[in-house]
């Protein structure tokens, strides 16, 4: 049965689930014994089953039962997963706690770990350490010694282009890398995302670096949580600050450059088209990890993530064609299929039985997020309908808007908001 779409029916089920609930939550029945940290080549016979017992069974996993659409026949991803971004409920899923190179995706883990600890306006000028270690071949947003940037700047670096400089400067503010890959490990045990082990913190290439599917749809759901976080992995464009120069009359002046996110269901492509309701969230691409994607979209007043992690076949965007995929049969099977398992909430959540009100900045400042005032971007929220944002498509806030639980009570193991997503409209 499809949850309630009505802010009655919603609150109803808040009321009822959160009592049901209560005798669910010891996180101890959920962990299996702690696995090998290197990547197998064929996925292991007994995994995690954080989640459920058959989210830790090998190969795929879904209830096709009478009136649910089959799944689609050409997705050769090692792993995946579908799951219902507020209830938790995961649709289908094939080796979802296969441990797995993340690439760039685990820059969620990243952003929800760091994002909350700077106000965005914050100042920081580089220096030659901020940038040392960085893998060869990464990929960088173009951030340059010497020169000042602000939180919000570097932020836009790390989610539209992937910079792994971007990381290393922010990682260098939190204390430097090593204690920023054990903030991220802590916080990815108190998400139970006990799949996952840090390295690196801009998930470059590194022996022993590990996530599956399910933790990446774990990292995405606790940061969409958070309004900058769900800004910046929803903006399309923005200007990034270049180089300072002098002009011909010897005064300063600070160039920009515009970049562009590199989430192909987000921005397009020529072979793959802006998915309709895509609100971000997180692409990566490296040797070993070949092609990640976690994705976020809302259709019919459903907010639905599918991770996908290393396509078998190699074709150009092939990522982001079979989560397009899976989207797709998730939006047709949703409330007609059994749920095969689900997404936990974090430790914290559990303990407590309650969350706060939904849909506040994690800027410490307290400043909105998404206003704009201080930067070029254009998240998907204010982007022009005439296609100026070059994506072709009119975005921003429909009528009669997601109804979401906004400051009621977190349903543990049940129901987790997701406040204030944003919504497409159709090709104009």
């Amino acid at each position: 049965m499809s949850a309630p779409k009505s802010p009655v029916g919603r609150h109803l089920l808040v009321a009822s689930a959160a009592l049901l609930s209560l005798p669910l939550t010891a996180p101890a029945a959920l962990a299996a014994p702690t696995p090998s940290t290197s990547p197998s080549a064929t996925p292991p016979a007994h995994m995690s089953s954080v989640g459920g017992a058959r989210l830790g069974q090998p190969g795929t996993q879904v209830d096709l039962a009478a009136g649910v659409p089959v799944l689609p026949k050409d997705v050769t991803a090692r792993s995946w997963i579908v799951s219902d971004a507020e209830s938790g409920e995961v649709l289908a899923a094939h080796n979802a706690h296969w441990r797995l190179p993340p690439a760039s995706t685990l820059k969620m883990l990243f952003a929800d770990t760091v994002l909350p600890r700077f106000p965005r306006s914050t100042p920081h000028k580089v220096v030659p350490a901020d940038l040392a270690g960085m893998g060869a071949g990464s990929s960088l947003v173009g951030i340059k010694e010497g020169q000042t940037y602000t939180v919000h700047d570097l932020w836009l670096g790390v989610f539209l282009r992937s910079g792994n400089d971007a990381v290393h400067v922010l990682s260098a503010m939190n204390g430097g890398v090593e204690q920023t890959v054990r903030d991220m490990q802590s916080h990815a045990d108190d998400l139970q995302a006990l799949d996952t082990h840090v390295v690196s913190p801009d998930g470059y290439d590194a022996a022993g670096q590990v996530s599956s599917a399910y933790d990446l749809s774990l990292f995405a759901r606790s940061g969409l949580q958070k309004k900058d976080f769900r800004e910046y992995c929803s903006t399309v464009r923005a200007a990034f600050p270049g180089e300072t120069t002098k002009n011909a009359k010897g005064r300063s002046t600070r160039e920009s450059f515009e970049i562009q996110n590199t989430n192909r269901l987000l921005s397009g492509d020529t072979d793959v088209p802006v998915y309709q309701g895509i609100a971000g969230v997180k692409n990566g691409n490296t040797t070993n990890a070949g092609a990640t994607f976690t994705g976020v979209a809302e259709r019919g007043g459903r907010v639905l993530l599918v991770t996908v992690m290393n396509p078998e076949k190699k074709e150009h965007n092939e990522v982001y064609k079979e989560t397009a995929q899976l989207f797709d049969w998730g939006f047709q099977a949703a409330g007609k299929v059994t749920p095969v398992g689900e997404l936990v909430p974090p430790k914290g959540a559990v303990d407590a039985g309650t969350r706060p009100g939904a849909g506040v900045s994690s800027s410490p400042s307290g400043s909105a997020a998404g206003s704009g005032k201080d930067s070029g971007a254009k998240p998907v929220a204010a982007a022009s309908a005439d296609g100026s944002g070059g994506i072709g498509v009119a975005l921003g806030i429909a009528g009669g808007a997601l109804v979401l639980l906004v400051g009621a009570a977190y349903l543990v193991n049940r129901r987790w908001p997701l406040p204030d997503l944003v919504r497409r409209r159709p090709r104009p």
